[in-house]
């Protein structure tokens, strides 16, 4: 997902690595905040493979700085990688967000419904964190009332994502484009 954000963020605009580190740890909050050994290893990576340049630039107060570029390999990679994302890109959370924010860049609307409804058919199927045997719990039938917080804070969550992914599958849908 760090590369994808990577990507995304540059596909925007050209960034330092200091900017794009602050944007994606905005993204991806205090789940998976963002350290610089991390962070700079793959944009090696990104680098070395051609999907990113890398332009010096006069610092506004001390050391240069190091200015990143997408390149026309990288756009069309992050447009691969959005186009068909992993799996897990689809069930984990906070993969999905990273996915969202980016999604707009492919420019198909058949294409981004398609990745829609590859969420919306996960979040349909019947699912809980808390289970008796192979049976889903749903909130009411527990007695914890922590777990049945959880149980309707992910109810309420999913009910607002579900109806978000219809209205917007059907805007695309219609949209011709």
């Amino acid at each position: 997902m760090l590369e994808l954000a990577i990507l995304g963020f540059l596909y925007d605009a050209p960034l330092h690595g200091y900017e794009l580190r602050k944007r994606i740890t905005a993204l991806t909050g205090h789940v998976r905040p963002v350290a610089e050994s991390t962070l700079y290893p793959a944009i090696k990576r990104l680098e070395k493979a051609g999907l990113l340049d890398r332009a010096t630039e006069p610092g506004a107060v001390a050391a240069p700085r190091h200015v990143l570029t997408l390149t026309e390999d990288g756009r069309q990679e992050l447009r691969r990688r959005l186009r068909d994302p992993m799996q897990r890109d689809i069930t984990d959370e906070n993969r999905w967000f990273t996915v969202l924010a980016f999604l707009r860049h492919l420019d198909d609307a058949a294409a981004q419904a398609a990745v829609l409804r590859r969420r919306l058919a996960f979040l349909e199927e019947p699912a809980s964190f808390f289970y008796e045997g192979d049976r889903p719990l749903r909130a009411e039938e527990l007695d914890d009332p922590f777990r049945s917080g959880i149980l309707t804070i992910a109810r309420a969550t999913s009910g607002a994502e579900l109806a978000w992914l219809r209205s917007t599958i059907d805007s695309l849908d219609g949209s011709g484009t």
